[in-house]
Parts: structure tokens; sequence; C-alpha cells
């Protein structure tokens, strides 16, 4: 894609990073540049997404048998290596009886989220939904009964800003078609489970059939495709499968096989998926142009709700993510875990509130933008807004110096947000413009760099 051009106008989104490569979402044969491009416009725009793991494993909460669980909450069924039965007894236990659907809906709304990703199936394999595929292992099971999926798809079309999205996992630990567990799978690189492409063919692809014409998802996320017995024509014909199910379907890379681990480029440029999914990492200089990439992080260390992690990140560090993640062109998909009450967890829910009131001001900078036209600055980064005006994010803030942009424009105005009416005195030097009179201090403190 050619980069846009951009007006001399200047605006400061005051805001106070990471590094991967991942696999090339390749256009398809059955569409055209434009076609993909007309399909993912609304994503691309949006630019900040929520990201929601909930599940069975909010109940254990990262201990069982009264031990901390090393790793992701999500993920003790295989860390605590946990009998399939004794794991079965938790769906009697699931009763989120605080879960409110137009809350969390709120709740991303409010932060400026434009989009929210629910895990329908996680690794456990259980269902937030009522599938009629395992009866014995859904929602429906549980004391809650609720269709929690649709509470939440019909919470964002009433909200109307909010695009509904459902995770997906193609690894499975309960199917017993369903290759089970990473430590027998990193044990071999054959496949273990001979009976793994009936799980493909008479169980997930039914199950996705059910959620897209159910729910009608804006994107279906793909996730452990690692696998050995999922191979890449199996990405591609589940790629493809699902874009028949609905055409407007946007589907990650990981519905793939062929990215190198968790963040690494594929060698296979027909490999499918419309974007690349950099976890817990940011490129560290975005990626080719053409390429459309989203980064999925945490505020803490876990996706699963792990009452033990309080690890986390200050508000400032989750808003300089979401505008680096930006000025180089991708998406930032901000992760909550509720706790097994169904309730987002204070720490997350206090973040997503300050992020808000910081997207108040800043948003034009955020949704819609593309990337920066500059390398490298050395205090900060820089995005194109929608209307091509040049925003201006400050890590480091001048106190009291001239903040130089690489830029010759002698028609250039600069105005300090959140008071546009701010203006600031500009000036051509043999270095870049000058932009002058900023104040000691920035208007937005919770951005602001540490001394």
């Amino acid at each position: 894609m050619t980069p846009r051009p951009f007006k001399p106008s200047l605006l400061f989104a005051v805001s106070l990073c990471l590094c991967a490569t991942f696999a090339q979402a390749a256009d398809i044969a059955s569409q055209t540049n434009h076609q993909r491009d007309t399909r993912t416009q609304w994503w691309r725009e949006a630019r900040f997404g929520l990201f929601i793991h909930f599940g069975l494993y909010a109940i254990p909460a990262g201990e069982w048998q009264n031990k901390k669980i090393p790793g992701g909450g999500e993920w003790i069924l295989n860390n605590a290596h946990i009998p399939l039965p004794d794991y079965e007894k938790l769906k009697d236990q699931f009763n989120p009886e605080k879960f409110d659907a137009k809350q969390w809906v709120q709740q991303a709304h409010q932060a400026g989220m434009r989009y929210l990703v629910i895990t329908a199936k996680h690794h456990d394999g259980f269902c937030l939904w009522p599938t009629k595929l395992n009866t014995d292992w859904n929602i429906t099971a549980t004391p809650f009964k609720r269709d929690l999926l649709k509470e939440l798809a019909d919470a964002c079309k009433q909200d109307g800003t909010v695009r509904f999205c459902i995770y997906y996992s193609i690894m499975d630990w309960h199917h017993p078609d369903a290759q089970r567990g990473l430590a027998a799978s990193a044990a071999s690189s054959s496949p273990q489970n001979p009976n793994f492409q009936r799980y493909v063919q008479d169980y997930m692809k039914p199950q996705l059939k059910e959620l897209v014409e159910t729910y009608d998802p804006g994107v279906i996320w793909f996730d452990g495709e690692w696998i050995p017995d999922y191979t890449e024509p199996m990405g591609r014909d589940l790629y493809t499968y699902c874009r028949t199910l609905n055409p407007k379907l946007i589907i990650n890379n990981r519905v793939g096989k062929t990215r190198k681990g968790m963040t690494g480029l594929s060698e296979d440029k027909d490999s499918p998926g419309d974007f690349g999914t950099p976890e817990q990492q940011i490129p560290a200089t975005g990626l080719p142009p053409g390429i459309d990439w989203e980064s999925c992080m945490t505020m803490n260390e876990t996706w699963g709700y792990k009452q033990s992690d309080t690890k986390w990140k200050p508000t400032q560090t989750l808003i300089r993510n979401l505008v680096d993640v930006v000025s180089k062109g991708g998406n930032y998909l901000l992760n909550v875990g509720p706790n097994a009450q169904g309730e987002i967890p204070a720490e997350s829910t206090k973040r997503l509130q300050q992020i808000g009131q910081w997207m108040k001001t800043n948003a034009p900078s955020i949704h819609g933008a593309s990337a920066s036209p500059f390398k490298k600055l050395y205090w900060g980064k820089a995005t194109i807004g929608q209307d091509q005006t040049l925003y201006l994010h400050p890590f480091v803030w001048p106190n009291g110096a001239d903040l130089i942009v690489p830029l010759t424009n002698k028609s250039a105005t600069a105005k300090l947000l959140p008071s546009e009416n701010t203006n600031l005195t500009t000036s051509n030097e043999e270095d870049g413009l000058h932009i002058k009179g900023l104040p000691a201090t920035p208007p937005t403190p919770r951005t602001r760099s540490s001394p």
C-alpha cells in the first residue's frame, strides 16, 4: 500500500514496547486486493480491541489442590496434569452470577475499543454456548445455563460501536478425537491421533457453522494450530470453509500451520489468514506494507484469571503500547480475564477507565489512523489521522526545549491536545521543524515519561 500524504498540521496526542514477527496473511485466489481491503476496512480502522479469556479455568484461578500452578491460568488442566474426570467436575461449579454482558461491552466502549474477542472454546474444549455437538461439555450443562455468547453478541449490537468477535481453539484437550496437551505434542512432530480428521469434519466445522450462523462474529480468532495432527492443507481448507459460511469474515493467521512458533514469519506465502498475531510482543519496526497485524497482550502476565498474578502493567505502559502499535500500522488487542463470578478484575477495570480518559481526547490519533511517516523519532511516536493530520506522541517530554520533527514545511501549524485552541509556534531550521512554546509538563500526566 502506498503511504498516504498528510497535512502540514500537527496535533499532540501526549502519551506516554517488545519485538516479534509473524505469519504473512496472503490473499486467497478467490479475492482481489480491493475485495480484501473492503472486507477488512472496519477492523483496520478500529485499531483497538478487547480480548476476553473466560471459562472453567477461572474457578481454580491458578491453583489446584492447594498448590499454585505455574503458567497461564487458562492452561491449568495441562500444567497441573489434572485427570479429565476431575477437571470436568468444574462445570458443576460454573455459575458466574455477576456476569453482565452490557457492562463488559460498556467497559470496552468507554476504553475506546471497537471490537471484542471472547474465548468461545479454549484449549480445554469447554464451550460458552449451547452447542449441539457436545451437550455435556457446554454452558447449558452448568448451573449458569445461559447462552453467554448470545448475551455478549446482543450487547454488542445494542452498543452499535463494539463489534462482536470469537476466539476458537483448534487444539482440544477434551475431545477424544483431538490432540490433547502440549506436552505430548512437543515430544513428537508426528500425528498422534488417527481420528483427528474426523474431529475436524464432524465436530470443529459444525461448531464453527453454529458460531457463524448464530452469533455473526466479525472475526474468528483461531489458536492451538501448532499440534502435529493439524496440517497446512487443513488450515487452507478451514479458512475457505469459514469464508464460505460468511464471505465478510476476517480470520487470523493461526488458521494456518506454517508460522514459526508464536511470532515467526511464514515461509509459505500462500498460508491462509488475513492478519498476523504477535503475542505479548510488538514488532520493532512494524511489518512491510500490505501486511495486516495485531499484537495481543495481557495487562498482567496471564490470559485467564489467576488470583496470584498481581504483576499489573502501569496504564502508562498500556497507552504507550497502543500508540506504538498504531504508529507501526497494527492493531492492539488488550486482554482481561474475568473471575469465576463473571467480573472483570478491579485492576483491569481501573486501567480500562484510565485508558478511556486518555482516549476521550486522543481517539482521532488512534481510530482510523495509519502508521508514522518517520522511521524513528528520538522522543516518541507519530500517527496519521483519517483527516491526514499528523499526531505526535512524545514519550519523553522536552521539558522547556523545542520538540524537533524531521519535517520541513513552512506552513505547518501545531496545537496542543486536549486544548485545540492552544496554538504553538513552529519554525523551520536545519535539523527539522521546531515546535516551540510547549508547557513545562505534559497536559496528561498519566502518560508522561518517568524521570
